[in-house]
């Protein structure tokens, strides 16, 4: 299936054009800012895959096994950003985000474009990468924050607000990239997902009031064509959040695997399991994102 990218315009005459599938993985990059290792990452984050899968499936999705992030300053979560959203109108809404590349953030379609909250496109968006809680910017706020007005998604989601395409994309002019980093994207197989254990983080609206970041993990339940489901707890606000693994063993290179959109609304009755998800990257996505990056510069050579 051929995608192609949509922009808000800057004015009713403007368009895109998309560009040709490309590799199946982007590069990622730790950022320039000072770091060590994460505790959290030691002692939360998740690697591997689990043992096998026995029913009920509510019995994790019932219990709130998040845990909030204290070392945002560190990698990966500061490249892990909290949104501030506003519509046309003046109404606003929160959520996730994180980067992909010096300049560009990958978030869910409907933080950049819904209709239902923002009668079309956004009007602008901060992002504010490690987010640590309230208090004064310099302390809750490492790296600063940035807005931006020049947003990307997916055709189908902008025609048809298909939740398989719920992908979107915030392009930046300050390169925030380079100091906090930003996650590889890689696209894996149906089969590769078997039992995969993934990992979610983002800002939610019941703690913090997406102030403060939380992550949960937990296994894969399914995966359709487009879709990854997960028994990761999550709440509004973490919509756009990175859904990433770690393979090999290495913690020192996530590699994002989907954008977290959607709770247990979002899954389709006749999977008969209680999970939430996200859309997963496919060559054709992918190819979208690196077209995203390389509007805003690309990434600079190794």
């Amino acid at each position: 299936m051929e995608l192609k990218s949509v922009t808000r315009p800057k004015s009713p005459f403007e368009g895109l054009e998309s560009a040709p599938v490309r590799p199946a993985s982007t590069p990622g990059f730790a950022g320039s800012a000072p770091d060590e290792a994460s505790r959290s990452v030691r002692f939360l984050a998740v690697k591997g895959r689990s043992g096998p899968i026995h029913p009920p499936f509510e019995s994790v999705i019932g219990r709130d096994e998040r845990v909030r992030i204290v070392d945002t300053e560190l990698s990966p979560w500061r490249m892990i950003c909290s949104l501030e959203m506003r519509g046309p109108t003046g109404a606003s809404a929160i959520g996730t985000g994180w980067l992909v590349g010096p300049r560009t953030v990958l978030t869910a379609g409907h933080c950049v474009f819904s209709n239902f909250f923002f009668g079309g496109w956004a009007a602008s968006i901060d992002v504010i990468p490690g987010r640590n809680g309230f208090g004064p910017p310099a302390e809750s706020e490492p790296f600063g924050r940035v807005t931006s007005t020049n947003f990307s998604s997916v055709d189908r989601w902008q025609s048809d607000e298909d939740p398989d395409f719920d992908i979107g994309c915030i392009h930046l002019e300050e390169p925030l990239g380079e100091t906090v980093g930003w996650f590889p994207v890689g696209v894996r197989t149906a089969g590769q997902f078997d039992g995969l254990l993934v990992n979610v983080s983002g800002y939610p609206s019941d703690r913090g009031d997406g102030t403060a970041q939380y992550h949960g993990h937990n296994r894969v339940l399914r995966v359709s064509d487009r879709r990854l489901f997960y028994e990761v707890d999550t709440f509004g606000g973490q919509s756009g959040g990175p859904v990433w693994i770690y393979e090999d063993g290495d913690t020192t290179r996530p590699v994002a695997v989907g954008v977290h959109a959607y709770g247990t609304g979002g899954t389709p009755a006749d999977l008969r399991i209680t999970a939430n998800s996200a859309p997963r990257f496919t060559p054709e996505v992918l190819a979208l994102v690196t077209d995203w990056v390389g509007e805003d510069g690309g990434w600079p050579s190794p």
